[in-house]
């Protein structure tokens, strides 16, 4: 794996290369050495080798520094806003909910059921297999699929991949905009997830929890679009229906539906 930190538009994983942004290129802060750290550490777990490019020297010196005395970044604080990335109307990540989203018929299975589950768990497939599944566009390594994974609650990345799933594919310019179909969120408080006696931080993902979460145990809100009702109507769990909401779409693209959604569930604190 080469991760590749420069003065990149947001951090992703594809292809075997980690492109690691920065909050505040060319500087770089102690809790980007932190995540860089845990990363390197997460890669070794696993058995892969890492190579690190940088054209900065400032940075390769930090970076070396960090690796040299780890205990310099051990406690540096995640900040309530991460501005890696700027794309969304907040202008960054804010870092108080995570949130996973599925399709319609995956949410259906994970309210009936009342559990998310890895990929190896929902699919019944090891990863080994998971790997070569032409869904794997990014090519995540197979530990990958034995994990649930969250983004930023802020974050529209699980929209797009329920989109992908829906048109089996690349979606195109229509698909998130007059015809964007979201899926479900769910919700979670960053600081009750990272409790779960599962959850990993890998340098990458917000938050990963292995195997399963039982949804009843950390849900903070399930957002529904309203357009859906009736397929979830005996699938919500009493233990969750107070959790659960109905939002109306109203005809609004990708960048819209999140941020309306967000602003929602920001406002139920």
């Amino acid at each position: 794996m080469q991760v590749n930190i420069a003065n990149h538009e947001c951090t992703i994983c594809w292809d075997g290369v980690y492109y690691f942004a920065l909050s505040d290129y060319p500087n770089i802060s102690a809790w980007e050495l932190k995540k860089l750290l845990t990363f390197l550490e997460y890669e070794k777990q696993h058995g892969r080798k890492t190579e690190i490019v940088c054209e900065d020297k400032i940075i390769i010196a930090a970076v070396n520094n960090a690796i040299a005395h780890p205990e310099t970044v051990e406690n540096a604080v995640l900040p309530a806003k991460i501005t890696e990335c700027t794309a969304c109307v907040q202008k960054g990540c804010i870092t108080s909910f995570v949130c996973h989203t599925a399709t319609i018929e995956s949410a259906s299975k994970i309210l009936e059921s009342g559990k998310l589950l890895s990929a190896v768990k929902a699919f019944g497939k090891a990863g080994n297999e998971l790997v070569l599944d032409k869904r794997n566009a990014a090519g995540d390594p197979a530990d990958y699929f034995d994990y649930i994974m969250f983004a930023w609650g802020n974050c529209q990345a699980g929209d797009r991949l329920v989109m992908e799933r829906i048109r089996d594919g690349n979606p195109n310019e229509d698909d998130y905009g007059n015809k964007f179909a979201p899926g479900v969120r769910f919700y979670f408080r960053y600081e009750d997830l990272i409790k779960h006696p599962r959850y990993v931080f890998d340098g990458y993902h917000p938050v990963k929890i292995k195997d399963e979460l039982i949804i009843a145990d950390y849900l903070y809100s399930c957002i529904i679009p309203e357009q859906c009702k009736n397929d979830f109507k005996t699938l919500v769990h009493t233990n969750i229906k107070d959790r659960t909401h109905l939002i109306p779409q109203d005809g609004l693209g990708l960048w819209d539906w999140t941020n309306k959604v967000y602003n929602y569930v920001e406002e139920l604190k």
